[in-house]
């Protein structure tokens, strides 16, 4: 790899090369390299739509597995369908995301559509990261699907981050929690210049004892727009929280539509929203120890999407 793919490699996966582990790279829609372990095996899909399955076997404790996406060719688009097949009491980790770099004056797009079916008792960390850059003026474009299944006693903790580049993103999330599962989606979104993101999220707490939480941080700069649809449905006794924090800068513009549908009479369901700019009160405290006021409005904006 050159050292523009591995600085895409480092924005959305915190590594530079080959990682240790299951993995498969993909780049400007092709196999760049993957490697199955003992317990972690990956495939490519037989059903004749680009992707591929990850099984993972039960009991599987303390594995990662890597599956980054990179686009370098303006002009590509790129589709991809990956199942994930967790087996019961697992413990893993699994690293996502796309990075774009677009020279051309022709758009780049990835839309990756993820589907998990995690087994009874196990407990996956999932980040998912995207980001754009490039000289060029044609549009990055990710338009991310994350379909998620979970059996009893399942806990799933999804990490959706896009730093910067993006300029036009439309998300779908839609989690099923069965009996005493437990989720948990954080989504951190920064938005500048004329950028567009949409993120739609449907979380359904089917089973008795489920519980489901919403968290949505998010910055939208220049004149960018952002609209959230976070939505909560309770099927049975259980407990889920959303919560939605933006923060507006310039002539940007954020809509928020968060919605709690109880469909049991022991379902507790809770929603809260806030967009607003940054305090001057907080900028003028950083500027006393000696911050500029770029450089203060930047620590506040760290902070906040950390």
């Amino acid at each position: 790899m050159n050292e523009m793919e591995r600085d895409l490699l480092r924005a959305i996966a915190d590594i530079e090369s080959v990682p240790q582990g299951a993995y498969n790279i993909r780049k400007n829609g092709q196999l760049e390299g993957r490697s199955s372990t003992a317990n972690i095996e990956i495939a490519t899909r037989t059903d004749g739509k680009p992707g591929i399955d990850i099984h993972i076997r039960p009991g599987t404790k303390n594995e990662s597995v890597h599956i980054p996406v990179l686009v370098t060719e303006t002009g590509l688009n790129d589709m991809v369908y990956n199942d994930f097949y967790i087996g019961e009491n697992c413990d893993v980790t699994i690293v996502a995301g796309c990075g774009i770099h677009n020279c051309g004056d022709q758009k780049s797009e990835h839309d990756g559509i993820h589907t998990f079916y995690v087994g009874k008792g196990s407990r996956v960390r999932y980040v998912e990261k995207h980001y754009g850059e490039g000289p060029g003026s044609g549009e990055r474009i990710l338009n991310p699907q994350t379909v998620i299944y979970l059996e009893e006693g399942a806990y799933m903790d999804l990490e959706t981050t896009q730093i910067r580049g993006v300029d036009s993103t439309k998300r779908y999330t839609r989690v099923v929690a069965g009996k005493d599962a437990e989720v948990v989606v954080t989504e951190k979104l920064l938005t500048h210049g004329r950028q567009y993101a949409e993120s739609e999220m449907d979380v359904i707490l089917d089973g008795e004892g489920a519980t489901g939480r919403i968290v949505s941080r998010s910055v939208a700069q220049d004149e960018s727009q952002q609209i959230f649809y976070p939505r909560m449905v309770g099927n049975a006794p259980c407990f889920g929280h959303v919560q939605c924090d933006s923060i507006l800068m310039g002539e940007a513009k954020i809509k928020s539509i968060p919605a709690i549908d109880a469909q049991h009479p022991e379902a507790q369901l809770i929603h809260e929203a806030a967009i607003g700019r940054i305090a001057g009160d907080q900028i003028l405290k950083l500027m006393t120890l000696g911050l500029t006021e770029e450089e203060a409005e930047e620590k506040i904006l760290n902070g906040f999407l950390r």
